[in-house]
C-alpha cells in the first residue's frame, strides 16, 4: 500500500515564517527548492526568493540561495527624464563568494561620469558591508530595506537618488 501524502511543516528563519509543503515524507523535501513571492508581505515591493530545503532529525529548514527583484517592480519605477545605473560584480562574504547586482535611479537626467561614480561608490560600500557577514544575515538585511536604506544614504553625497535596491544576489561559491 502506496505512502498516504500529508502536509509538513517548513521553517523558513529569513522570514521568521513556517510554511507547510504536501508530500509523501518529510525526507522527500530534503535538497528540494522552492520559490517563495514576498510581494504582499512587503507591501508592493516584489522580491522573489529562491530558497533550499535542508531536513536534519525531523526538522526541515529552508535557507536562501537567490534573491531577485522582479522586472516589473523595477519598469513601474523608471520614468521619462531619468537615468538609472546597473551594475554587476563579485564579492567575498563570511561564508564565501556572491554575485550582487544593485539597481539604481537618479532623480534626473546625469552625466556619464555621475553614473560612474555612483557605480563605484555603490560597489565600494557593499563590498566593506558584506565582508563579515553571512547570506542569511545579508538576505535578512535586504528583506528588511537595511542595506539599501543605508547604502542611499552614502550615494546621496554623490547624487540624490529616487531609488536604490539590490536587483539580484546570489551564492556563486561556498567554502
Amino acid at each position: 500500500m502506496a505512502e498516504k501524502k500529508k502536509f509538513y511543516k517548513i521553517e523558513i528563519p529569513v522570514l521568521r515564517k513556517q510554511i507547510e509543503l504536501f508530500g509523501r515524507s518529510l525526507e522527500s523535501f530534503n535538497n528540494q527548492t522552492i520559490k517563495l513571492d514576498l510581494t504582499r508581505m512587503l507591501r508592493g515591493k516584489s522580491i522573489e526568493v529562491l530558497f533550499k530545503i535542508n531536513v536534519t532529525n525531523d526538522k526541515a529548514v529552508a535557507i536562501p540561495l537567490k534573491l531577485t527583484l522582479l522586472g516589473f517592480f523595477i519598469r513601474r519605477m523608471l520614468r521619462t527624464g531619468i537615468d538609472y545605473v546597473e551594475d554587476s560584480f563579485s564579492a567575498e562574504c563570511k561564508e564565501g563568494k556572491l554575485r550582487i547586482k544593485p539597481f539604481l535611479i537618479a532623480r534626473k537626467k546625469v552625466s556619464r561620469k555621475v553614473r560612474k561614480a555612483l557605480r563605484d561608490a555603490a560597489r565600494e560600500y557593499i563590498t566593506s558591508y558584506i565582508k563579515d557577514k553571512g547570506f542569511d544575515e545579508l538576505a535578512e538585511e535586504i528583506i528588511s530595506n537595511k542595506l539599501q536604506k543605508s547604502l542611499g544614504l552614502k550615494l546621496k553625497k554623490v547624487y540624490p537618488l529616487s531609488l536604490c535596491e539590490i536587483r539580484m544576489i546570489y551564492k556563486e561559491k561556498t567554502k
